[in-house]
């Protein structure tokens, strides 16, 4: 656990109030399952330092410290050089200035790529969800399907001369948008996110809707896009009504807006059926919004898609303790 504050963060500690950036890692400190999470990192994290030199940094200093950049959409550098520069941060990693060695932007990177090497991000994101789970949080009764575009530098201005090769251009409107596709699966009782998914942003999201059901589903809830595949050789309503059809043999609730006909209007009872949908569906956009306004991740950070995608895991991980952080403080 993180060292009770010695001598330079004394006058910090006399203050009498809070920050909100306090708060929220004194509640974040909290909810997150250390035990857990440690455990699962440890059989992969180094026991001796390169060469047989300086040991390495203590494993929850540096889980804290990937964490502190997620939350506050920090680049390894800003990571650094905020440890340096924050109190609240120092405090929250563990860290104390004139005693501690305060991990670089080198070490920092380091702990990213061994989380990414052994697929650990999509091992924490299961393993927060088991915390929900048996907390009795998450009741897998429902699903709720959406998916976010995640822009991407489109600028040629870098050292490869090119955009992201594995980012890609869709239309969403009448804007045109660069990036990849975040697709989630969200529990409708607890709004927390049990499953995700990413492609690059072409990709329709009918065509990831089965890797975002768990299939112990009695509902499941999603706009009229997830339905209607962009495929030459099927018909989109083939393709919806084949879905539902499967879905509802058992008395389960297929709550898929209703689109209508093209050149159409829709019926009036499926404009009420929309208006209900809609209510439900609402809860979907909670985390896209911890992600993109409390996390502040509008934009990729690293070029190809696996390493945002494993960052993308670890992001509505963190993502989910926050939504449900004052039902795990009660």
């Amino acid at each position: 656990m993180p060292k009770q504050p010695a001598f330079p963060g004394l006058r910090d500690a006399m203050k009498k109030k809070q920050t909100r950036r306090e708060l929220f890692l004194a509640e974040m400190d909290v909810v997150v399952p250390w035990v857990r999470l440690l455990a699962l990192i440890a059989p992969h994290y180094p026991k001796v330092g390169p060469k047989g030199g300086r040991p390495p940094m203590s494993l929850e200093m540096m889980l804290r410290v990937y964490f502190l950049q997620n939350w506050y959409a920090l680049s390894d550098p800003m990571a650094e050089e905020m440890l340096y520069d924050s109190e609240a941060m120092r405090r929250f990693a563990g860290i104390e200035l004139g005693d501690d060695r305060i991990p670089d932007e080198t070490t920092i990177l380091n702990f990213r790529h061994l989380l990414e090497r052994h697929e650990l991000t999509e091992a924490l994101f299961a393993e927060v969800n088991g915390h929900l789970s048996d907390n009795g949080i998450t009741l897998r009764a429902g699903t709720l399907v959406d998916a976010t575009i995640i822009d991407a530098p489109s600028s040629t201005k870098n050292r490869s001369k090119a955009r992201d090769p594995e980012m890609s251009s869709t239309k969403k409107g009448n804007d045109w948008y660069f990036g990849m596709k975040a697709h989630i699966g969200v529990d409708v009782d607890s709004g927390t996110v049990h499953s995700l998914e990413a492609t690059t942003a072409k990709v329709h999201d009918s065509r990831v809707w089965d890797e975002l059901l768990h299939g112990e589903e009695a509902s499941v809830w999603a706009p009229s896009g997830h339905v209607n595949m962009p495929c030459q050789a099927m018909d989109k309503g083939y393709v919806s009504a084949e879905r539902e059809a499967a879905f509802t043999k058992d008395g389960k609730v297929w709550g898929v807006m209703r689109k209508a006909p093209k050149g159409g209007k829709l019926d009036p009872i499926d404009e009420k059926i929309n208006r209900v949908i809609a209510m439900v569906r609402a809860k979907v956009e909670h985390p896209f919004r911890v992600l993109k306004r409390q996390f502040g991740h509008v934009k990729t950070r690293y070029r190809g898609l696996a390493k945002n995608r494993a960052q993308l895991f670890t992001l509505f991980a963190l993502g989910n303790l926050f939504l449900v952080r004052r039902r795990l403080l009660a």
